[in-house]
């Protein structure tokens, strides 16, 4: 008998606001929250405005102890895990320790950690290192800090996926469950990797916005033609996957069904996509064929979007390739047009915002597409958020290395 996979809680942290609701709402409305740099002085960059998440207290999910302890990028996945837990009100019982597994991901780790004990070092302090720095650079830990939390035994697994990761932590995180590793998946991404060195590095690599200083909120412009590069920000999501008999077992309200996974790799170039797009076509296809429907059933479409020019012209032909003339009828959407790119969270928060536009049939807009590429001419659903009763999503993810991953979501009925 096959089984089906909800989900059942979700939590989140990004640069609109600290929680699933608060950044829903704002997202639906069309708000950016690309700002300024505050973090460090990014005077000399040539890129100065990131997601920065400003009303994050960690004091509020963490111990202080446990804060002097972990890197940033923990504390963002730690309470994105415990708001998750808390809104599927989901309690582990001895008897499903070892049913209930984490499988949690990032990309960039615990850059902030090392910046600050190699700083230390180069000033001859090296007495000052802390001792965890080694923790926090076994990006793993994080994922053993969330097992704690919840008293899961299970599967663990994490990941480190450059922009694919949070939705590659959804897909494996699926299959566990499908595939009766589990009953419970905790899965999810974080990152927090506005620092000096991954910015300058960025800067010098072209990949970042660098016309938009004076104007932050403009800055990250997927399909649209000024853009000129993606926008880095931080943050974390985090999703309770069950097993839908467990799920109703214990009275659980569900967001949205997850129906299929694909993954595949470009290998092709460590930071450009295959431009033929077929690598993206042959990931959304497994993911389609997986849900157990045919390409004409998928209406909504949450882009990886990066507002870079390789990427949005890319991921346009592979949409046009898989869908034909009936790509121009799917609503597509690009959420870091105002989360920015949240790196190994970008998949998770993104998979969250799909399953509330199933649950809610709101599709939320595209914001800043003020003059679309020619080559983008697909529905991005610009400027607000549009109505629409929608059955079958994909969420896609198109990340640095080539590796790529879709998930197909359903709305639950």
């Amino acid at each position: 008998m096959t089984r089906r996979i909800v989900i059942t809680g979700m939590g989140a942290v990004t640069p609109l606001g600290v929680g699933v609701e608060e950044s829903w709402k704002k997202l639906c409305a069309g708000e950016s929250g690309i700002k300024n740099v505050t973090q460090f002085d990014a005077s000399s960059l040539k890129c100065q405005v990131a997601g920065e998440i400003r009303d994050f207290v960690a004091e509020d999910f963490l111990r202080r102890k446990k804060i002097r302890r972990a890197d940033r990028f923990v504390h963002f996945l730690l309470a994105a895990t415990k708001m998750a837990i808390e809104d599927s009100q989901l309690i582990i019982s001895p008897d499903d320790e070892y049913r209930a597994g984490i499988l949690a991901a990032t990309a960039i780790g615990s850059c902030k950690t090392f910046e600050t004990n190699h700083e230390l070092i180069v000033q001859g302090r090296m007495e000052k290192v802390t001792p965890y720095t080694i923790i926090n650079l076994s990006a793993n830990t994080a994922a053993g800090e969330m097992a704690v939390m919840c008293g899961a035994r299970g599967t663990h697994h994490f990941l480190q996926e450059a922009c694919s990761a949070g939705t590659n932590a959804i897909g494996l995180g699926f299959r566990a469950i499908k595939h009766r590793e589990a009953e419970v998946m905790i899965v999810g991404g974080s990152d927090a990797g506005i620092s000096p060195t991954l910015m300058a590095s960025l800067d010098n690599l072209g990949a970042i916005a660098t016309s938009w200083n004076d104007q932050p909120q403009r800055a990250s412009r997927p399909f649209e033609k000024k853009r000129n590069g993606f926008v880095t920000s931080e943050g974390s999501g985090v999703l309770i996957l069950e097993e839908l008999e467990h799920a109703k077992a214990r009275g659980a309200k569900i967001y949205a069904e997850i129906v299929g996974y694909g993954s595949t790799c470009d290998a092709y170039h460590a930071v450009a996509p295959l431009p033929s797009g077929e690598s993206a076509v042959k990931c959304m296809e497994l993911s389609i064929e997986e849900a157990g429907i045919t390409p004409e059933q998928i209406e909504h479409i949450n882009a990886h979007g990066t507002s870079t020019m390789a990427n949005d012209e890319t991921e346009t032909v592979a949409i046009k390739k898989l869908f034909g003339q009936r790509a121009k009828e799917i609503m597509i959407s690009a959420n870091k047009s105002m989360i920015g790119h949240m790196w190994g969270a970008a998949g998770a928060v993104e998979g969250i915002f799909t399953a509330k536009t199933l649950q809610e049939g709101l599709i939320p807009p595209t914001i800043n597409l003020d003059e679309p590429d020619p080559k983008c001419d697909l529905d991005y659903v610009p400027h607000q958020a549009r109505r629409s009763n929608i059955t079958f999503a994909l969420s896609n993810s198109f990340g640095f290395g080539g590796i790529n991953a879709s998930i197909v979501l359903k709305k639950y009925d």
